[in-house]
């Protein structure tokens, strides 16, 4: 990553906050030193952006914690050819990071508004490969499976099936599963149409996956 090029604010988290702590993906280093992270918290709070923390957003949502994003996007392995789908749009922020890194995004926001106001920043940075779906992420998205990596940034009581079976073989799902107060990052790959293994990571913390496979509310 040429950090002269970058914002300083930027890469100083990117030094600081991401490689200092572990991140050693240097495809995750470079999307998140290009992705501006103040295009995707409100205005109040642009201020904040670059903070070792996350952020609210509209509808009880947050912004997660840019080290957080990118441990999950360095466990997901994304192929540069491959497909994507985020779980859980929230501002579009993650699904951008994942438009620097995979071919093609699909990106699922149950909320209608964060939808639309995700799908057009997406549209005005320019992120024409990422696709802003409204639906039940618990679910995913069939339509467009199968996925080499799909990532949530909503906790989930287990891993969903439905999303395990959208995997492609070899592709890994990267989700903050537990309970509601505390979770922790887990790795589900597929390794077969019938065998996934399942790996856990870092404790953290998550609003809730709501939907037919998560939570009921």
């Amino acid at each position: 990553m040429d950090e002269t090029k970058l914002n300083p604010i930027r890469a100083h988290m990117v030094r600081s906050q991401l490689a200092a702590r572990g991140i050693r993906d240097a495809r995750v280093l470079d999307a998140m030193g290009r992705v501006a992270r103040e295009q995707f918290v409100p205005l109040s709070r642009r201020g904040s952006a670059y903070e070792d923390r996350a952020l609210p957003l509209e509808e009880g949502q947050t912004i997660s914690q840019p080290y957080m994003v990118a441990r999950t996007l360095e466990l997901a392995r994304v192929p540069a050819d491959g497909r994507a789908l985020d779980i859980g749009t929230g501002s579009g922020y993650q699904a951008a990071l994942l438009g620097e890194l995979a071919k093609e995004v699909v990106t699922i926001e149950r909320i209608p508004s964060l939808a639309e106001s995700a799908r057009a920043k997406l549209a005005e940075l320019g992120y024409d490969n990422v696709e802003v779906v409204v639906g039940d992420g618990s679910v995913g998205y069939a339509d467009r499976a199968p996925y080499d990596a799909i990532v949530g940034a909503a906790a989930a009581p287990r891993a969903p099936e439905t999303l395990k079976r959208q995997l492609a073989i070899g592709g890994r799902l990267v989700l903050p599963i537990g309970s509601r107060t505390m979770q922790r990052l887990t790795v589900v790959r597929r390794v077969s149409a019938e065998e996934f293994t399942l790996e856990e990571f870092e404790g953290c913390i998550y609003v809730p996956l709501v939907g037919a496979e998560g939570w009921s509310s």
